[in-house]
């Protein structure tokens, strides 16, 4: 244990020496946060091209629900799912699978729904042929289609949804108004038409175990804390193919300390780092971006599975550190070849955009990306406030990644070494 305490602090040592590559550590992922939550009230791009798949649950089952559900599927953005696992939705199913994000958006219609709307119609038709004020016309009241959303579901989304549903339900309004106004009194009252017949409410289910719905705060700051920690990889094998290149590497395996125990030191101050990264990242989230007019951080209440989450996270990186610098011959590629990456899995893993409002081959490709699984792991604790059992298949998948990168770098090692 002391000569890993101190393999670890010398590791330490040499990260304080180094200011330029702490400052861009610590400064670009702090900057980047605050910039792109400040700028990115919206991060979902323009949901008119998605193929958003919608609960549907019809509890009337007439003419008029079998009309707007026909008319929300012609429109060819929504698909609307009326079933699961085989058998029919019912409303707790649906609150229940848009809650916890399977779906983003639900669409409820009460039970007679097209017998209100058609007395409401008529009442209406009344009142305008007998002369009654305009305020009497609508004493029916007005049934309501009720729109549930996942609590991630950003505005595009919601906003292309709800304008769906909104037009859909206008369009059916003033058709059947116009077609009973004409049976009735080609001279009616065209103020008739006015008229609302049915309302759309639409709300974002809560959050589990959160009093607040998910804003760009909860989205930003755990996907740049987990772009800072992957910086890691930088220093971390620039570190090791200096040792490699200055002898410093044959003179450490000369003493009576084991190769496994230098590697733990020098793993073990890198992921420090990363955890101070990520903790000066969730205080900007928490103090400073609220100060500057956002919304504060909500934490989620299970410190342990933040903890595991992080530690993994900080290990993935660690190992994909240690693997490059086996794969490249000097400080110059790893800087290069690193940086590159770290940039690409971001952008694939949903640090930049979402993956959710990314097409479906993106989507695919993003489950490739260790940062997608860290944020997941993370957006699941900030805003869904779950535990540590939820997140286990993606510190699963963190810690086998860093596994793997290790075992690569120790066969990749030895077949350099054998090669002269």
């Amino acid at each position: 244990m002391g000569k890993f305490i101190a393999t670890s602090l010398k590791e330490m040592l040499l990260l304080s020496r180094d200011r330029s590559g702490l400052l861009v550590l610590f400064a670009m992922p702090a900057i980047l946060v605050v910039v792109f939550t400040l700028i990115q009230n919206n991060i979902l791009k323009s949901s008119e091209a998605l193929d958003i798949e919608v609960l549907w649950v019809d509890g009337d089952r007439q003419a008029l629900s079998a009309e707007i559900a026909r008319r929300l599927s012609a429109g060819g953005n929504l698909t609307l799912i009326r079933e699961l696992d085989g058998e029919p939705l019912d409303i707790p199913r649906a609150r229940k699978a848009v809650a916890a994000g399977h779906y983003p958006a639900a669409v409820l219609l009460p039970a007679g729904l097209s017998a209100t709307t058609a007395r409401r119609i008529e009442l209406q038709i009344q009142a305008a042929i007998s002369g009654a004020p305009a305020g009497t016309r609508s004493a029916q009241p007005i049934p309501r289609i009720t729109l549930l959303f996942d609590p991630l579901a950003q505005g595009a989304l919601r906003g292309a949804v709800t304008q769906a549903l909104n037009n859909t339900v206008l369009t059916l309004e003033m058709e059947r108004k116009a077609r009973a106004l004409a049976a009735v009194l080609p001279s009616a009252d065209t103020a008739l038409i006015s008229q609302r017949l049915l309302a759309v409410d639409a709300r974002r289910m809560p959050p589990a175990g959160l009093a607040q719905l998910p804003t760009a705060v909860e989205q930003n700051v755990p996907a740049w804390a987990l772009f800072g920690m992957f910086f890691i990889v930088v220093p971390l094998s620039g570190a090791l193919i200096r040792e490699r290149e200055l002898g410093t590497l044959l003179r450490l395996r000369s003493l009576p300390v084991s190769p496994a125990i230098l590697l733990a030191g020098k793993v073990c101050a890198y992921v420090t780092v990363a955890g101070l990264q990520f903790v000066l990242i969730l205080l900007i989230g928490k103090y400073l971006l609220p100060a500057l007019g956002t919304p504060p951080l909500a934490m989620g209440g299970c410190p342990l599975a933040l903890a595991v989450t992080v530690l993994s996270a900080a290990l993935a990186a660690a190992g994909y550190g240690i693997l490059l610098s086996t794969l490249v011959d000097s400080y110059e590629q790893a800087s290069m070849f690193g940086s590159v990456s770290v940039v690409i899995a971001a952008a694939v893993g949903g640090i930049m955009v979402p993956v959710y409002v990314m097409p479906a081959a993106m989507q695919a490709l993003s489950g490739y990306s260790p940062l997608a699984w860290g944020l997941e792991a993370l957006i699941h604790i900030f805003v869904r406030g779950d535990s540590l059992v939820p997140v286990l298949p993606q510190v699963g998948g963190l810690l086998a990644f860093s596994a793997v990168c290790m075992l690569l770098a120790g066969v990749v090692f030895k077949v350099r070494g054998s090669q002269g």
